[in-house]
């Protein structure tokens, strides 16, 4: 029963849909390079099949580039979940809408229990992991309800109108004025141990590490954000683009390697 659920559920939301939130498309391109570069042999090829000329890259901002199409409101949740401080996922109230973690582990299902989906199927599911493994790692995708993971935080970044969900979005990677390719360059390179125990986890333990940083994420001065904030923060940012990338590879190479 829960098979020909999850099927029907994924056929009639891929043909009623063709949505948005996470890191900013700089930020989403990386974590489809880093994951591009952690393929195994296996799983290039499958997916070479499924994506044709589409990189994980491209993939990456599929679910932004689309978050006006028609019929696709449902989705808005998926990008994100709210866990109160001091709470677990298993321990807060979940949404009935839907949320990243249980899409995530939903979409994953989906391809191990059907594994001969049609193509067109599995090309929208895999885009959509690509994103959502990716807004998962952004500290503040992994929120407050009470502020909307910082959204109704207002603040000013370097002068300029924003707000603190924003600000990690995007404004200190754009403040960078890198490339995706390289800011992806720039980043650490894991040992293989260390890409093992990244990969050796799923959604609900990479939200905790989201939740993990939200004190000093919170803890600023005031309103004025600039150069301290970045300082104290973008290696977080440049860690999160790693580890979501190296994950996303890990999800695929188990799905496809």
């Amino acid at each position: 029963m829960q098979k020909l659920f999850i099927t029907v559920f994924l056929f009639s939301f891929l043909i009623s849909s063709e949505v948005s939130f996470g890191w900013g498309a700089t930020g989403h391109r990386v974590t489809g390079e880093i994951a591009e570069q952690h393929l195994s042999k296996k799983a290039r090829k499958k997916l070479r099949a499924i994506m044709g000329q589409e990189s994980l890259v491209l993939s990456s901002t599929w679910m932004d580039e689309i978050k006006s199409a028609p019929g696709t409101r449902h989705l808005n949740p998926w990008h994100y979940v709210s866990i109160p401080d001091g709470e677990t996922y298993e321990t807060s109230e979940i949404s009935s809408e839907g949320d990243a973690i249980w899409a995530i582990e939903m979409l994953i299902d989906s391809i191990e229990q059907n594994p001969k989906l049609p193509i067109e199927s599995q090309r929208d599911i895999i885009r959509m992991l690509v994103h959502l493994i990716g807004d998962i790692h952004q500290p503040l995708h992994v929120g407050r309800a009470d502020d909307k993971g910082g959204n109704a935080i207002r603040v000013k970044w370097f002068g300029n109108p924003s707000n603190l969900h924003r600000v990690w979005d995007s404004d200190m990677i754009d403040g960078h004025k890198m490339s995706y390719t390289e800011l992806a360059a720039s980043l650490y390179r894991p040992t293989r141990q260390e890409i093992r125990e990244l990969q050796n986890s799923g959604p609900r333990e990479w939200a905790m590490e989201s939740m993990s940083y939200r004190e000093g994420i919170y803890n600023y001065p005031g309103e004025q954000l600039g150069y301290k904030y970045v300082y104290q923060h973008f290696d977080t940012v440049q860690q999160r683009l790693l580890e979501a990338g190296i994950r996303i590879a890990g999800v695929l190479n188990r799905l496809y390697g």
